[in-house]
């Protein structure tokens, strides 16, 4: 939302409702960096309000709800708790997702989700430690037993060179519009006299 959004509406929507999405795109995305500007609180927190009366201009009032009003709150919680990366609650929910999935006796979850973790935490304790262990959930290789006791994949290798590697290197470098620009100026910068007398 912070970056992509902006991009992705360029040419979809109307010029005004474009750029009351892109200053909310925007303000998400100052008041999710690393560095916050304190004198700058007080500046954001009336911009969110003129974004919200934006919006409510250009959406049906279905679009509103409980949620979209929380974002006027964010920067006093800001001023009060810190950036907001700090307060992210997306890896723990991340993770709430990946110990549900370990419940396997509905009668009692808790105690489900404790013994599987435990089971999968010593697993991955003793591979660390024990050599030549087979890894459990991994599926072994199709190849692995069918030309001599190797994989087919490894057996047809081919390491280029650095003169096979530079050619499309710079076969994309010639023929990209992006990069006329540099090549230009590169040469612009080499035929100058002045670098060439070190003055």
């Amino acid at each position: 939302m912070q970056q992509l959004l902006a991009v992705v509406i360029l040419d979809i929507l109307p010029n005004k409702v474009r750029h009351a999405i892109t200053c909310l795109c925007f303000f998400f995305n100052t008041i999710c960096s690393k560095v916050i500007d304190p004198l700058k609180l007080n500046e954001q927190e009336n911009e969110v309000v003129i974004i919200l009366c934006q919006l409510e201009i250009y959406f049906p009032p279905l679009f509103f709800n409980i949620i979209v009003h929380l974002i006027v709150h964010l920067v006093r919680k800001i001023k009060y708790c810190g950036p907001v990366y700090l307060q992210w609650m997306y890896p723990v929910k991340r993770y709430m997702n990946i110990l549900k999935w370990y419940t396997k006796n509905l009668h009692h979850p808790k105690a489900s989700i404790v013994e599987r973790y435990i089971t999968e935490e010593a697993i991955e304790f003793c591979l660390e430690y024990v050599e030549k262990a087979k890894p459990i959930r991994l599926s072994e290789s199709q190849h692995d037993e069918k030309v001599g006791g190797k994989g087919s994949r490894g057996l047809h290798v081919i390491t280029p060179s650095l003169e096979e590697l530079q050619q499309p290197h710079l076969y994309i470098l010639n023929n990209n519009i992006d990069s006329e620009f540099y090549i230009i100026k590169l040469s612009d910068f080499f035929n100058d006299s002045k670098v060439w007398h070190g003055s």
